[in-house]
C-alpha cells in the first residue's frame, strides 16, 4: 500500500466488499478494529460472509475478523492475501483424508 497518500478515514472503509487476491468473495468490512496504544488498525471484522467459503464454522457467529496484516490493497474493494481459500482447501484435504481412511 502507498504510505505516502493523502491520509483517508478509517470509517471509509465500513461497507467495502473483500475480495482475496484471486477474486473470491469474503464478505463486506461491518467495523474495525484499532490498536488505540499504537494508533493503528490491527484488523476487519466482516459480516455478509461467503457461506460457501467460511461454511459451518461461522453459521453461529456475526461474522470473522480478518487481520489487517492480510490487506494487500484497498480502493473501491478491499483485497486480501489468499490465506483463508488456503485454510480452506487444507480442511478440504484433511476432511478427504478422514473418509478415505
Amino acid at each position: 500500500m502507498d504510505r505516502d497518500s493523502v491520509p483517508q478515514e478509517i470509517t471509509t472503509l465500513v461497507g467495502r466488499e473483500v475480495y482475496s487476491k484471486n477474486g473470491v468473495f469474503l464478505g463486506e468490512v461491518e467495523d474495525i478494529r484499532l490498536d488505540l496504544d499504537a494508533q493503528e488498525v490491527t484488523g476487519l471484522a466482516l459480516h455478509n460472509l461467503n457461506t460457501e467459503l467460511f461454511g459451518a464454522e461461522t453459521a453461529n457467529a456475526r461474522g470473522v475478523i480478518v487481520p489487517y496484516r492480510w490487506v494487500q490493497a484497498v480502493g473501491d474493494v478491499v483485497i486480501v492475501n489468499d490465506i483463508v481459500e488456503r485454510i480452506q482447501q487444507q480442511k478440504e484435504t484433511d476432511e478427504e483424508t478422514e473418509t478415505a481412511a
